[in-house]
């Protein structure tokens, strides 16, 4: 009797170890044979990467554990345990960066817990046409994704208010000395790159200006409009190779307005465009909008207390 017990812990473990390790070796095997193949030059990382293989993800590990009686709190833990060791091997083998993968995270671990439950009802009805049909519908989604063009482009504004006239904020726009002051946004709190300081080749049309962030990384610009006291455009002719952004999102140009309020003060509007690479939209443009306004912001900031002093 005791034997038996020991066996069918055994087995129980095996079924569990095998569930973890197997979807994840098969959804790496598949996202690495899809980019050996260069379904994506220009590195967009779709939709499906991020929604249908993790579903895809739980339904196997739901098949190695179709024969354990798992509570439904079991299954949603080991399917954080399997979103998480899936996030780790894409920091090792696909050189993501922590601060995507902390993005990424909540999308991995509820569609693993989906394709885990879905699973659960496959394979306890042990319909193998309907479990054929569902895993043929994925991956013929995946395939369709993979190939498809993806292609979004958006555009963030901000203004604040400064109680200073546009000829003295001017110059602080086109280039201004480092910022002392620590960051706000959560995101810079725990590593993400924030800008502190911009340089500038000249105070004219075709200039060439430097956006300098915490790491150390550098944006190239031109300044592409030259209005003195009311419009700074800059196009972003480089961006530094950071994984926590390369291949994610193009900043594309940036943009200082200053409107004269006729009261003595100046409302500054910062623009910014970025093309996005990562999908599906409705998910990340929310983080690239929250991050690309973190940074109008404390750049603005900084321009109204140097110009308010």
């Amino acid at each position: 009797m005791f034997g038996f017990k020991l066996t069918t812990m055994k087995n129980e473990f095996q079924s569990k170890l095998f569930g973890f390790i197997c979807s994840n070796l098969i959804i790496l095997c598949i996202i690495g044979i899809n980019r050996m193949l260069h379904v994506n030059d220009g590195g967009v990382l779709v939709f499906s990467e991020f929604v249908i293989l993790p579903i895809l993800m739980g339904i196997i590990s739901a098949w190695f554990w179709r024969d354990l009686n798992l509570t439904s709190g079991q299954r949603v833990g080991y399917s954080i345990l399997n979103g998480s060791l899936a996030i780790l091997l894409s920091f090792i083998f696909l050189g993501e960066g922590m601060i995507c993968l902390i993005i990424v995270s909540p999308l991995i671990f509820a569609f693993v817990i989906t394709g885990t439950f879905i699973g659960k009802v496959m394979f306890k009805k042990k319909n193998r046409t309907l479990n054929v049909s569902l895993i043929s519908i994925l991956m013929l989604v995946f395939i369709t994704d993979s190939v498809s063009e993806h292609d979004h482009e958006n555009m963030v504004g901000d203004e604040i208010l400064i109680h200073a006239p546009a000829d003295k904020i001017w110059k602080h726009v086109v280039a201004f000395d480092k910022i002392k002051k620590g960051n706000d946004y959560w995101l810079f709190k725990i590593g993400m790159p924030s800008p502190m300081q911009t340089t500038v080749t000249g105070y004219q049309l075709g200039a060439g200006r430097k956006c300098i962030f915490s790491n150390g990384y550098v944006f190239d610009e031109k300044i592409v409009t030259f209005d003195v006291n009311r419009n700074l455009t800059f196009d972003i002719v480089h961006q530094p190779l950071d994984p926590e952004i390369m291949g994610h999102i193009d900043i594309k140009r940036g943009q200082f307005i200053l409107k004269d309020n006729g009261n003595g003060t100046t409302t500054l509007i910062g623009n910014s465009w970025y093309k996005l690479h990562v999908f599906p939209i409705w998910y990340y443009d929310i983080w690239a909008e929250s991050i690309t306004r973190n940074v109008h912001l404390r750049v603005m900031e900084h321009i109204k207390e140097l110009s308010e002093q």
